[in-house]
Parts: C-alpha cells; structure tokens; sequence
C-alpha cells in the first residue's frame, strides 16, 4: 500500500466521522498499512493503547474473533448463594404440594393399619313364651395370625416404598429444572454471540467500503462482505428464537424466567473427582449408594411381608363368648369358643403364589441394581474425559482462538488475505465457540440426567452447597462464569 493510498483513506475517515467516533478502526488502519512497509505495527499498537480505553480494545479485539471481550476472573456465585432462592420456588410449585400430600396420606395410613382387626360383638335377645326368657351375650375374635402387626409392616414397607419413589421423582424433576435453566444460561450465550458477530460484521462491512473506495478492495469481495452479513442476521434470528424457546421453558417449568442462577461446572468437576477417588463400595454397587435403589430394595421386604399377610389372613382365629339368660326365675352363664376349621380349603395355593412375589422382587431389584450400576459405570467413565475436553477448548478458544482472530483480521485489512479466505477462517473461529456451548450443555446433561435418575442430586446438593459456599471466591472460566438473575 502506497502513501498515496493511505493518505486519501485517512482523508475519507476524516470527512465521514469515522475517527471522531471510532477511533480503534481508523487507527487500525493505519497500522495495518504502516506494517505493510515496515514491521512496526507492535510499536504502533502499544503507542495506540495509551490513547485508547483499555475496555475498548479490549472489545475490538475480542470482537475479531466475534466473542465477548476477555474476561477477566469473575466472582463465583456458589451453590449456597443462588440454590435456595430456587429450591424455594421449586418447592411451590403443585406437583412437589402435592408430593407431601402423599406422604401425609401415606402417615396416615400407617396409623390406620396399627388399629385392632376384631371389634367386640354385643348380643341382646328377648324371647316371648310360657315363660320369658332374656339373653345378653358378648363375643371377641382374637387376632390369632397377627394381622394387625402384619398390617402395620405393610403399610409401613409401603409408606418407605412412597417415600422412595417420591424423592427420586422430585430428584428428577430438579434435575430437569436445572438443565432447562443450564439450556437457558446457553442460549443466552449463543444469543450475546450471534450479536456480536453481527455487529462486528457490520463493523467489517463499512471497512470494506472504505478499502472498496480507495481501490483496496474488489466488488466481489465487498458482496461476500455484504452475504456474510446476511447470513449473521439469520444467526442472530435463529439464536433468538432458540433464546425465546428457552426462556419458555423455563417458564412452563418454573413459572417464572429469571431466576437466580449460576452455571456450576466447577461443581460438577468436584462430584466427578470425588466419585473417582471413592472405594468401590461407594461408587453405587449396594443398595445404601443409589438412593434410587432403595424403593425396589423395599419392593422385596414387602413382597415378603405380603407372604406373612397371606398366612395371617388366613390363619383359624378362634372367637371367645360370653352369654348371660334370664328364664323364668333360673339365671344361666355360658362360655363358647369358636375355631375354623380349614379342612376343605388350606390357601396352600395362596401360600405358593406370595412365596413366588418374593423371587419376582428380588430378581426386580437385581435387575435395576444391575441397570443402574452399568449406567453408572458409563457416566463416572465419559463425564472426566468431557470435563478435560471442556477445558482443552477452553483454553484454545481463550488464548489460541483469540490471538488467531487478531492475527487474521490484520491480514485481511492488509491485504495479506483474501475476502473468501478470511471469511471462512471467521466462520471456523465462530464454529468452535459453539462448539464449546453444546459441549458444556452436554456436560450438564450428562450430570444431570444421572443425578436425577439415581436420586442422588438433592442429597448432593444438600451436602455440598455450605461446603462450595466457601470455596475462593474467583474462578478462571471462559465459559462458565455467567449469572441470570
């Protein structure tokens, strides 16, 4: 580029305004085309920051790339600080009212089981003749097979039963309220981005002009300019109707869009290392591992008490009674007993078919023990290798990805690059951010739908969050650092 050339784009940024409002551009013009002739560009750009905002060039440079300006360490916002708020709301909503309904009804039900099988009988008979006859008589079954104990454990067995089931469903709809809210922070990410890049590109278009008007630049490459444009602006629909998307979900799930919410991936790396170093005893092969385990661990003790409840119901309770008469002027006492005689019919059958529940039971607890312990295995094993994944891309992105952008940018205000060439390196830089968001969503949904469906994800909230709460209070992460309030 030649003084000749540089001269008439400096006097074409004068008399549009365009250094009195954007001084980073022009400014970067002149350096590209100083470097053109000698290497001096470091030079300049270190002169040039003194004349300019410190958080401007940030931006111009981060803007390069089309991703939010460096960041520096932001305040970690812990479990403690933002997951009562929502667990407050959470547990507003019906279904969770409606949860403790059920385990007030199944209280109740326990009290109930524990009353007496057999009420008193009271007799009266009067009977008209030669001479009357009067008769009182009180009869009482004895709970021989002990039903009521037998009642009791089952409605006990089945009130812990209810209790399981009811944690591990509210585990998994925590676990799906936080993911949408994860999905939220995301999309919002993805929308800040896709703004960016259309307000860079529009940036880069009105330099494109100026390098078309000095003869820098060609028709063709300023139409690429002007279709890479077009192609931002339906990112950036697309991004906001994914946003929008979220944001109703969110709504459906929570009744509310802006919850307070911090993205929790130094969490989930520390749930990850602590489950590598524990024993194996620890890591979900007994029932005391996986809450979820522990309704068809439950299932089983019932389906032997339903064994006993067979034998009981069936069992020969004898009736005593107690008979008093009038007749005439003789008084009468009688005592009866009364035993059932079970010699057509036993329940033998029925004995069989509750011996046979009880196998059924605990084949069913193998077999969800076994299920649960593979799927364990399998996230313990792939959620380490996601977590490293996240970081090696958050590092190119950071540091790599950023000094490439710039790099590039220079080339092309120079020169060095072409149009096409550029615009393609922009669109892979761009690709690799959102990248790194689906894999972070991945990340939390892995972790997630685990938690939620081994009914570990309260338990390790409620354990958990006063410890994070004290963890330092900055965390070096590019991608995780967001807070929705």
């Amino acid at each position: 580029m030649n003084k000749t050339t540089l001269a008439r784009t400096l006097a074409c940024l004068f008399r549009s305004g365009l250094l009195s409002c954007g001084l980073v551009l022009a400014a970067g013009l002149l350096a590209f085309a100083l470097a053109a002739e000698n290497d001096t560009l470091d030079v300049f750009l270190e002169t040039n920051a003194l004349e300019t905002k410190a958080p401007e060039a940030e931006v111009f440079k981060a803007q390069s790339l089309g991703l939010p300006a460096k960041e520096t360490d932001a305040p970690y916002v812990a479990f403690g600080q933002w997951l009562p708020a929502l667990l407050t709301q959470f547990n507003q909503l019906p279904e969770v009212q409606a949860q403790l309904t059920r385990q007030q009804q199944a209280e109740l039900a326990i009290q109930a089981a524990d009353r007496a099988v057999y009420n008193p009988e009271l007799g009266l008979n009067y009977q008209n003749a030669d001479t009357d006859s009067y008769s009182l008589g009180l009869s009482q079954t004895l709970d021989w097979g002990d039903k009521r104990g037998v009642a009791t454990k089952r409605a006990e067995l089945e009130a812990q039963i209810l209790f399981a089931d009811i944690g591990l469903e509210r585990n998994q709809m925590l676990a799906e309220r936080l993911l949408a809210l994860a999905e939220q922070a995301q999309s919002r990410k993805a929308l800040t981005f896709a703004e960016q890049q259309l307000r860079f590109t529009k940036a880069q278009l009105g330099i494109a002009k100026q390098r078309l008007a000095a003869g820098d630049l060609s028709n063709v490459e300023l139409q690429l300019m002007q279709l890479e444009l077009a192609t931002n602006t339906a990112d950036y629909a697309l991004a906001e109707q994914a946003a929008l998307v979220a944001d109703g979900k969110v709504i459906e799930l929570l009744g509310d869009n802006n919850l307070a919410f911090s993205e929790f991936i130094k969490e989930i790396h520390v749930f990850a290392t602590q489950a590598k170093q524990a024993p194996a005893p620890e890591l979900g092969t007994s029932k005391s591992a996986l809450p979820a385990l522990a309704s068809a661990y439950q299932q089983v003790l019932l389906a032997r008490v339903n064994a006993m409840q067979v034998k009981a119901d069936k069992s020969a309770d004898p009736s005593i009674s107690l008979g008093a008469e009038k007749e005439g002027s003789d008084n009468k006492l009688g005592v009866g007993v009364s035993i059932p005689l079970q010699v057509r019919n036993n329940y033998s059958e029925l004995q069989a078919v509750a011996d046979k529940g009880i196998a059924i039971a605990e084949q069913g607890y193998l077999a969800r023990e076994r299920v649960l312990t593979a799927k364990q295995k399998h996230v313990l094993y792939a959620l380490p290798r996601l977590l490293e994944r996240y970081q090696d891309w958050r590092e190119l992105v950071q540091v790599s990805g950023a000094k490439a952008a710039k790099s590039l940018s220079q080339q092309w205000q120079a020169g060095d690059v072409s149009t096409s060439e550029y615009l393609q390196s922009r669109r892979q830089l761009a690709a690799s951010y959102l990248v790194g968001l689906n894999l972070e969503t991945a990340i939390y949904q892995s972790w997630l739908t685990w938690m939620g469906e081994s009914g570990q994800l309260m338990p390790f909230l409620n354990g958990t969050a006063e410890q994070i709460s004290q963890a330092p209070s900055h965390m070096p992460n590019a991608a995780a650092r967001t807070v929705n309030q």
